[in-house]
């Protein structure tokens, strides 16, 4: 759609910069709205400075890493020569104070490149906080204490609210910064920590716990639940704990923290049943809350679910007709990739261009362990429960030649169709680089593929993608 077939100019004022707010108003000044962002952090927010941006950073210096470890399997071997001449195996250290500068360097400028992306379309930015004051005006507000002072109002047509989330604090494991840590001060540290306890099993948890392992900390990971990552695939929750365990990862199931104490030079962390682990740094991952309180959005008549979350529709419309909502401050699914859709969606609508709702089933998502686990669609859970009728077809990746090659020897590819058309309906990614592997079955399940269709594309021999059309091969569908 063309800007000049608005009527009028439309204004609207974004909440938060994150992936979500960032979007909508990069969007909305393509389309010729007159937009105005208010982010108190730097463009980006959270996602872009403390969390993703610098989380995979880490993961892939940790990649890195448990890379050169395994060479050996390979045939790689690296030696050094001692004064005598004699060869030596070096040892693999990893510098994390240069790791840490350098992905935060990264950050800072994400950030600023985003930053600037806005300003080149014409996009308001207003460093400060903002709370509505009624459905269609915000109020900006900057400095603390005393010194906090609203400089700003904007009035707008549309309001779309992006202001993310916080890590949850425990009242009786409250971090300090220094030995006590959510997942947003891990970046100050200086080394990497001797033994390092996780509570906390997701997604945060489990992929920080991969990440340190294989950058030479002892781990030890608290779960409440029977395994790693419970509301994950069972069969690839089995073997991140199976590649944990022999990384030499402790793990302890249905356990759960009572109380975590910075002892001055480490930490004690207290369980439920009274058992007592030691260790030089804790890091909670025990999920977030969303910072929706104190900005004015039940006063204005948007409504909140009871975990304080924006309640929207499939195009990211609140209760009220003129707020949206995205990303993690709304009750969607938490992930940068559906805020920035969300982000989109709400623009396109709220201009009155043509928008598709967004649907939860066809958004892909990955964890960032090692292996890495990729999922789309139904799952296998929801298969077997009666939700919808289909079939399951597992392809171990150590059959895959390219995985031979490359000495990969755990992680699955799992395709589900529709029982009786063979329409893919989901699927699953167990290894290297899943991410990346998931996207042609998040097609297939995105335009409603067959598995006759999904195995007619020529996939590259020998690669891991090939795995994908062998198992679709597999599920073939006889024709009448």
């Amino acid at each position: 759609m063309a800007a000049t077939s608005f009527d009028r100019t439309q204004r609207i004022v974004v909440l938060g910069g994150g992936p979500g707010g960032y979007e909508a108003a990069l969007t909305a000044a393509q389309l010729g709205a007159d937009v105005t962002i208010v982010e108190r952090s730097g463009i980006g927010g959270s996602a872009v400075l403390t969390d993703v941006v610098p989380s995979k950073t880490l993961i892939a210096t940790a990649e890195a890493a448990a890379a050169i470890d395994g060479a050996g399997d390979l045939g790689v071997q690296f030696f050094a020569r001692n004064e005598s001449g004699r060869a030596v195996k070096p040892e693999v250290t990893v510098n994390l104070k240069r790791v840490n500068t350098r992905l935060l360097r990264l950050a800072q400028n994400q950030s600023e490149d985003m930053r600037q992306l806005l300003l080149e379309a014409g996009v308001r930015v207003i460093v400060g906080d903002g709370r509505l004051d009624g459905p269609q005006r915000v109020i900006v507000s900057t400095g603390k204490g005393k010194k906090r002072v609203d400089f700003d109002e904007c009035h707008a047509d549309t309001v779309i609210v992006g202001v993310g989330a916080s890590p949850r604090i425990l009242p009786t494991a409250k971090p300090d910064g220094q030995r006590i840590l959510t997942w947003t001060q891990l970046y100050t540290l200086d080394s990497v920590p001797e033994h390092l306890i996780v509570i906390g099993s997701g997604v945060t948890g489990a992929e920080f716990a991969s990440a340190y392992t294989a950058l030479g900390s002892k781990v030890t990971l608290v779960s409440s639940r029977d395994q790693v990552l419970p509301g994950e695939d069972a069969d690839a929750a089995a073997v991140i704990e199976t590649v944990f365990r022999r990384n030499g990862m402790t793990l302890l199931a249905k356990s759960r923290a009572d109380s975590v104490v910075n002892t001055g030079e480490g930490v004690t962390v207290t369980l439920s049943d009274g058992s007592v682990i030691e260790g030089t740094h804790c890091l909670l991952a025990v999920g977030s809350v969303p910072n929706t309180a104190g900005i004015g959005l039940e006063e204005a008549g948007v409504q909140l679910t009871e975990s304080g979350h924006i309640h929207v529709n499939g195009v990211a419309r609140t209760s009220m007709p003129s707020v949206y909502a995205v990303g993690d401050c709304s009750d969607t699914l938490p992930l940068a990739s559906v805020a920035s859709m969300q982000g989109r969606t709400a623009v396109f609508h709220a201009l009155g261009d043509a928008v598709t709702p967004i649907e939860q089933r066809n958004v892909t998502s990955n964890i960032f362990t090692y292996p890495e686990i990729a999922t789309v669609g139904f799952s296998q859970k929801q298969i077997e429960e009666g939700a919808t009728r289909g079939t399951v077809h597992k392809l171990m990746l150590e059959t895959n030649p390219r995985a031979k090659l490359q000495g990969i020897t755990d992680g699955f590819i799992k395709l589900f169709a529709a029982r009786t058309s063979g329409t893919v309906i989901g699927g699953v990614v167990v290894a290297p680089r899943a991410s990346e592997l998931i996207l042609p079955i998040a097609l297939a399940v995105e335009h409603r593929l067959t598995v006759d269709q999904l195995a007619s594309a020529y996939s590259v021999y020998p690669s891991l993608s090939g795995g994908i059309t062998d198992a679709a091969r597999a599920m073939h569908v006889p024709r009448d």
